[in-house]
């Protein structure tokens, strides 16, 4: 999701690191989507519902995604190095060579894109607007193309700083589907992050040591005299006692354990969370994704509120 309407770059410069993530995906093989940031003023209305829970999820899950993997593996040996696609057009009809200049939304949305970022009155509320509006896209991505679950980046020390970040703004209950290792509150789209066991700094080393190509982007744009986010002050934070004692941010992670809970997803193997909480704040029930109507949900987090005042 190129971001860098957001960040303040150039239309030069974002063509320049469209173009760098083009070459990048291409040569892994894979097939890959790359989505502009301003199509999320353009998602229908569904993706603030959870979506049906795909049937057959657990059992014959295993067989089918190891077949899925060997279909796909096979036809990457029979195709060579095609089957990468973007929305929109295919990269297969296109000829050998390097790729074309990618092509950036209409100013227009750009436009109005930015106008909604500067609204928001605090860095930390521009944050979590980019974190929201990145999810949803992702989500109905992989709901357009048929994709039960998704796996993202997230490193340790991304995840402990995300732990600490939700509780600084009062959101605790919020930390088993944030932070754990599986997130089901969008019902047909399963999140999964497992890149959550290694630190930044390992990751760092490992693409240094194997020579694994990057692209930098630059981060979220503040305005002028403005004060830092709490993401941005928890993290210099972490970071500031690493470096003093390395053991900080595996500390933080393990707090998460009893957070996250002790059962067991059967798709993945992996804990599942006891209790979750949401975005805003509000009070919630014990199983997000189980709200039976809009009204007991979080119309943005989608997590299910407790509209039960019997126990305060």
């Amino acid at each position: 999701i190129p971001e860098g309407a957001v960040c303040r770059q150039s239309p030069e410069q974002r063509e320049q690191t469209l173009a760098q993530m083009e070459t990048l995906l291409q040569a892994t093989g894979f097939p890959y989507h790359l989505v502009h940031l301003e199509e999320a003023l353009e998602l229908p209305p569904s993706i603030l519902q959870p979506g049906p829970e795909r049937s057959g999820t657990s059992g014959t899950s295993g067989s089918s995604y190891k077949e899925a993997v060997d279909s796909f593996i096979q036809q990457q040996r029979q195709d060579g190095d095609g089957g990468t696609s973007l929305p929109g057009h295919s990269t297969q009809d296109r000829p050998a060579g390097p790729p074309a200049t990618p092509r950036l939304p209409d100013a227009a949305q750009t436009q109005e894109l930015l106008r909604i970022f500067e609204a928001a009155g605090t860095a930390t509320a521009r944050e979590e607007l980019l974190q929201m509006l990145r999810t949803h896209l992702i989500v109905q991505t992989a709901r357009d193309r048929g994709y039960p679950k998704v796996m993202m980046g997230e490193s340790l020390t991304r995840v402990a700083v995300k732990l600490l970040t939700n509780l600084s703004l009062g959101r605790g209950a919020y930390l088993a589907v944030d932070t754990g290792f599986t997130d089901q509150r969008h019902g047909d789209v399963m999140v999964v992050r497992p890149m959550r066991d290694y630190t930044a700094k390992e990751i760092a080393f490992y693409n240094h040591f194997f020579s694994v190509p990057t692209v930098i982007v630059p981060p979220l744009f503040t305005k002028r005299r403005e004060k830092p986010s709490i993401h941005q002050l928890v993290e210099r934070f972490l970071l500031g006692l690493q470096e003093e004692f390395p053991s900080t941010i595996s500390t933080v992670y393990r707090y998460g354990g009893p957070v996250w809970g002790t059962g067991v997803c059967g798709d993945w193997g992996a804990p599942t969370p006891p209790s979750v909480g949401c975005r805003t704040g509000e009070k919630l029930s014990p199983e997000p994704a189980k709200a039976s109507s809009e009204s007991q949900r979080c119309l943005l987090c989608l997590c299910g509120l407790d509209t039960d005042g019997g126990e305060w």
